[in-house]
């Protein structure tokens, strides 16, 4: 989610939003340390909550998995992290992506394979404009299996 638009001029509302975007700056701050921890662990494999704190905790012991929860909660509402649920139960985040991209959850071991089909983006597009639609945003998450595994 980003930030809330700051255009003056708009009374109560206007210093209502200065507010809240002061306060998310400030804890932000505050929460320098464990950021700064959870940054250097470059997740780029969509780790759960724990996964994140088992990584911040190798870079500085005094990170508890509380800490983790709430600079993760922070990133998310900053629009540093995206959540995703990809079936397995638990929450799993990535870096906000600067381009879009989709993902191939594997079932088996819960690997998650990001891609780019520029001819799939285009019939989504497409199916929109056909029902009527402007595609401003999607999602997608493909489930599958390896072809070839032994059953």
């Amino acid at each position: 989610m980003s930030p809330p638009a700051l255009e003056p001029g708009g009374g109560a509302a206007y210093g209502a939003r200065v507010r809240i975007h002061a306060h998310r700056k400030a804890a932000l701050a505050e929460q320098d340390r464990p950021r700064s921890a959870l940054r250097r662990t470059r997740p780029s494999d969509h780790p759960d909550v724990e996964a994140l704190h088992h990584r911040a905790a190798a870079i500085d012991p005094r990170i508890s998995i509380a800490t983790v929860y709430r600079t993760v909660r922070l990133f998310e509402e900053a629009g540093i992290l995206d959540r995703h649920d990809f079936g397995d139960g638990r929450a799993r985040y990535e870096a906000a992506p600067e381009a879009h991209h989709d993902h191939l959850i594997d079932v088996e071991t819960g690997k998650v394979v990001e891609f780019v089909d520029p001819e799939l983006e285009a019939l989504q597009r497409q199916i929109a404009e056909k029902l009527g639609y402007r595609l401003v945003d999607h999602r997608m998450e493909l489930y599958g299996v390896r072809i070839g595994r032994e059953d």
